[in-house]
């Protein structure tokens, strides 16, 4: 059985309170059990880690080496600069997708960027909580 962890930045937790116009109504405890969910059809074990401090995104991406065949991300304001997460990234060498519940394409200038996704194989955005399971799908298929 392949082992995914899903790995979400900063604000993540505040989802179906902040931004409802950007974000949607749905809150972190439905995201969780939405990849759950996929996650079982899949046959894939996911491990799930949100946290507001970058160190702690950099210690669990470190902590995945030799454990986990993959990874979803979603930096969320990391994205934009974190080196830091994107020298994890690289230097685990892991298979991860970079997921945004929102376009970030379409938001402010600033977040057109993404400094992480050097790191990952993909990226998807725009398309809500979907992203995180066509992630998942996409590193389960992996060989």
């Amino acid at each position: 059985m392949k082992k995914i962890l899903v790995l979400n930045g900063p604000n993540i937790n505040l989802l179906g309170i902040r931004e409802k116009n950007i974000y949607g109504r749905q809150d972190y405890d439905s995201l969780v059990k939405y990849i759950q969910e996929t996650a079982d059809k899949l046959g894939v074990e996911v491990e799930f880690l949100q946290s507001n401090y970058e160190g702690d995104i950099v210690t669990a991406i470190q902590n995945a080496y030799g454990k986990k065949d993959g990874i979803v991300i979603n930096p969320a304001a990391l994205t934009h600069y974190s080196v830091a997460v994107l020298d994890a990234l690289q230097g685990v060498n892991i298979p991860a997708v970079e997921v945004h519940i929102s376009n970030i394409h379409k938001r402010e200038e600033f977040r057109h960027h993404s400094v992480t996704v050097a790191g990952c194989v993909g990226q998807i955005c725009g398309l809500g909580f979907k992203g995180y399971a066509l992630a998942l799908e996409y590193l389960a298929e992996l060989e």
